[in-house]
């Protein structure tokens, strides 16, 4: 194959053949860097109490606190995903590593609620920018019939990045203090960011689509499939993953990709609404209703292993039930425990057992989310795609953390206030049965002109 001259698709190469241990490493490097994300975002949530307690600042003035490094996250993953989707997925991540490092031993150092605000927001700048850049990278160097199983499993990172934060804030709390924890949470990004410089590589799809250099191409192919790397063999973008011009926002509503996306955004919306809403609050919300800070904190822990679970078998899950199927009764019985929570807060296990399926239920939704976005938008708009779909989700994280703080302030009690939250998951279930249905009508169009139904590679993604 190496001596003719005919053009092929980075997607075939890959597609086509069993993944190689460079894939497999580079996979593996994303899904660290998500493990850093989870414990970072989720941190102060864990520490609320403690931080309150130090520092004087009452618990209900943390929901803009909360939301502020949501709000960084929110612009972030709007702002940096089409520039990576122009000039790179790799340094993209490296900076988003390096600042929420950056920032996070800074959060270490504040004393007053301006200074917890404003780094808390610049610490979400650098988290915003990784996430996405990670599963487009990732799913770029994973073959198609494997992206939902990998990509779902990939974000095992997150909830085990927010298990050892919970489990490591629970110690920490009692012995060194709340500041170490975000000095953890600095400092092991540093020295990962390191190796993110020397040992992850670009997207070569994304060199192929933009037409970058062709020995790198070479180069990272010869890790991939050697016999496709030497000179002589060409290598051109499918009609799907071709350079769009433009700005690549306008692209997430042509080509019969608009209902596709807007049916995308509300369930994100709602399901990051949950998530934050429960990681935000629920520490401070069980100790309100008796439970010592320490408990609270594990409790809380319980929804990120419960989502590593989930993570775990949320693609075979597809694979096996269809991924609307899936998502309808994750949210259905999310419905039902998030309703669980508000009776729950004086018995601990009781209280370990409704929290793990709630995280279950929760991260394994918003994992199934994810990688339907990977699948569904093409190379040349894939950051942006799935930035702006987690951006529209950020919204919705911002909104919980701060739904909770004016709860509590206009007198809501905890269980009150839990409750409330299972309306997000009503809404999140009727955004997917809508989308089941709009969908299977629906006709995408490539570049070439050539139309093809829009959605059928998301059935059974």
């Amino acid at each position: 194959m190496a001596g003719t001259s005919q053009a092929l698709t980075i997607s075939d190469v890959i597609d086509q053949r069993p993944m190689s241990r460079f894939q497999i490493w580079t996979i593996v490097l994303c899904g660290v860097v998500l493990i850093l994300d989870g414990f970072d975002a989720q941190t102060v949530g864990f520490l609320v109490p403690s931080i309150s307690a130090s520092t004087g600042i009452p618990v209900h003035s943390f929901g803009q606190i909360l939301s502020s490094s949501l709000f960084g996250l929110m612009i972030a993953a709007m702002a940096t995903t089409p520039i990576a989707d122009r000039w790179g997925r790799k340094w993209s991540i490296v900076i988003s590593a390096l600042s929420f490092a950056v920032f996070s031993v800074l959060t270490a150092r504040a004393t007053t609620y301006n200074e917890l605000l404003i780094f808390r927001f610049l610490t979400g700048l650098g988290l915003g920018g990784a996430m996405p850049n990670v599963v487009a990278l990732a799913s770029e160097y994973i073959p198609k019939h494997l992206l939902a199983s990998l990509v779902t499993l990939l974000f095992t990172g997150m909830p085990l990045g927010g298990t050892i934060c919970g489990l490591l804030s629970s110690a920490m709390i009692k012995t060194w203090g709340w500041r170490w924890v975000f000095y953890i949470g600095g400092f092991v990004p540093l020295v990962i960011a390191l190796f993110l410089i020397l040992l992850l590589p670009e997207s070569v799809q994304f060199l192929v689509v933009r037409g970058r250099d062709s020995r790198k191409v070479r180069s990272i192919l010869a890790h991939v499939a050697p016999e496709f790397a030497k000179e002589g063999v060409e290598f051109r973008p499918s009609a799907r993953d071709a350079q769009r011009k433009g700005v690549p926002v306008k692209h997430l509503f042509t080509e019969g990709r608009a209902a596709g996306t807007i049916l995308l955004w509300i369930p994100n919306f709602m399901n990051l609404l949950i998530l934050y809403f429960i990681n935000g609050w629920l520490p401070a919300l069980l100790k309100e209703s008796g439970m010592s800070a320490s408990a609270g904190a594990t409790a809380t822990a319980f929804v990120s292993f419960g989502g590593i679970f989930a993570c775990l078998v949320e693609g075979t899950l597809i694979s096996l039930g269809g991924a609307y199927s899936i998502l309808l009764l994750e949210f259905g019985f999310a419905t039902v425990f998030l309703g669980a929570l508000a009776f729950i807060a004086r018995s601990f296990p009781l209280a370990l057992a409704v929290t793990f399926a709630t995280g279950f239920l929760v991260i394994g939704a918003q994992s199934g989310l994810n990688a339907l976005a990977a699948k569904f938008y093409p190379t040349s708009i894939r950051s942006t795609g799935v930035g702006w779909a987690l951006g529209v989700g950020r919204i919705g994280s911002i909104v919980g953390p701060l739904l909770g703080g004016l709860l509590l302030t206009i007198g809501w009690k905890p269980r009150e206030i839990l409750l409330s939250g299972t309306l997000s998951a009503v809404l999140a279930w009727l955004a997917i049965a809508l989308s089941r249905t709009v969908r299977k009508n629906a006709t995408a169009y490539t570049p070439d002109g050539v139309s093809r139904p829009a959605y059928q590679e998301e059935v059974r993604a």
